[in-house]
């Protein structure tokens, strides 16, 4: 799902402003300063997603510096084999706080300096894990300049995103197996996810529009079954655990459009092998933003694209946040009346807090339930609640 990185960039660049870039001055003598410049709004120089995109997997998989803004996104549902549940969330933003073409410009003229310390690239990670039977919600942040191998992405000659030690590894050139490894104070992950599906391409043909606006939209693909296995650590225990995740990879220069308010977002992972990403843009008027629909993904890896107009979202209890505050809805019944798919199920959260707190922008992100005509598992993403994304995205 597309992610509220342009908000979190501008504080990246004040904290990464307040770090000093090291240049070693001869011997040990250590000279700082900062060089990173205050993100603009202005979006001349970059690319737009306005055209269909000549997708090149794995190569893909990396990075795409002509856009501004781009993430990728981890969620998992994981089980011990006495059937002690857990859910993860492992996600890298990247940000360019100026275009490709004024860099080059830059470095040319020698207005850059020299240092492997100077980056126009800054990075976000956020990372969770949900504890369900021990009920603890875990979650954890860092940021990252681009510059000095701290932080980068890279899809040839093999796919690796990182930032500092937390990092997303393939295993091999196709990138069918991918490592996920990250450990914060109190828990950490070391997944292995095999990918048995192709990249579904979101939107039409991996054009996501956000709004009518052309070039309001971002390339999305999400890799929508990921057979997983390795280890989960809360404190000092460390759990095997086997299960299935999500990928969704976005890269865009665009804004949420005109009385956008935040969005409700689910991947969900069905039993009988088929995969849905469904959600709405919630409008500040009451209304939803038509243009964003979902993704039906058959077991054999086909897809039905999903226009707003063919499925209802409706909520159907809430939950009241002791962090923040905030009222979030707490379950949905969903309804998909297309031609070709008619079903209605319900989406439950398999445990009430699930909400990032304390960051720049309160969300709530976590593991459901699926019941009804279709059963599975899968991951929720409620923004807006807390404050609204309007201007921020």
């Amino acid at each position: 799902m597309w992610r509220w990185i342009l908000a979190g960039a501008v504080m990246l660049a004040v904290v990464l402003f307040g770090f000093s870039l090291v240049d070693i001055a001869g011997g040990d003598q250590v000279q700082a300063g900062a060089v990173i410049e205050i993100p603009q709004t202005d979006l001349t120089g970059f690319a737009r997603a306005v055209e269909p995109f000549a997708w090149d997997f794995p190569a893909s998989f990396g990075e795409h510096p002509a856009f501004q803004t781009e993430w990728w996104y981890y969620t998992g549902n994981l089980f011990t084999a006495e059937g002690r549940r857990f859910g993860f969330q492992f996600t890298i933003f990247r940000r360019a706080l100026k275009p490709p073409a004024s860099a080059d410009a830059a470095a040319a003229t020698g207005a850059d300096s020299a240092s492997e310390w100077r980056s126009d690239q800054v990075y976000l990670a956020h990372f969770t894990v949900s504890d369900i039977a021990g009920g603890q919600f875990f979650h954890a942040e860092r940021y990252s300049r681009g510059g000095a191998g701290l932080a980068g992405a890279q899809g040839q000659p093999r796919y690796h995103v990182w930032l500092e030690d937390w990092q997303i590894l393939a295993q091999d050139d196709a990138a069918r197996l991918t490592t996920i490894q990250a450990v914060a104070d109190d828990f950490g992950v070391d997944l292995t996810l095999e990918q048995v599906k192709p990249p579904a391409l979101q939107g039409q043909g991996g054009l996501s529009p956000k709004s009518a606006e052309p070039g309001n939209a971002s390339y999305y693909y999400s890799l929508s079954r990921l057979v997983t296995q390795g280890t989960i650590t809360v404190g000092d225990t460390v759990y095997p655990v086997t299960g299935l995740s999500w990928k969704d990879h976005e890269f865009s220069t665009s804004a949420l459009g005109t009385g956008a308010k935040g969005w409700d977002w689910f991947g969900l992972i069905f039993d009988d092998g088929s995969e849905l990403m469904i959600g709405q843009i919630r409008l500040a008027d009451g209304g939803k933003e038509p243009a964003f629909g979902g993704l039906y993904i058959r077991p054999d890896g086909t897809t039905r694209y999903l226009p707003s107009s063919s499925f209802t979202i409706t909520a159907t209890d809430t939950w009241a946040s002791p962090h923040t505050g905030a009222v979030y809805p707490s379950g949905w019944e969903v309804v998909i009346a297309a031609d070709d798919l008619q079903r209605r199920f319900t989406i439950t959260p398999v445990m009430l807090d699930q909400e990032l707190h304390g960051t720049n922008i309160a969300y709530w992100e976590g593991a459901v339930d699926v019941t009804g005509d279709f059963t599975g598992v899968g991951y929720a993403e409620l923004t807006g609640y807390v404050a609204t994304m309007e201007g921020r995205f």
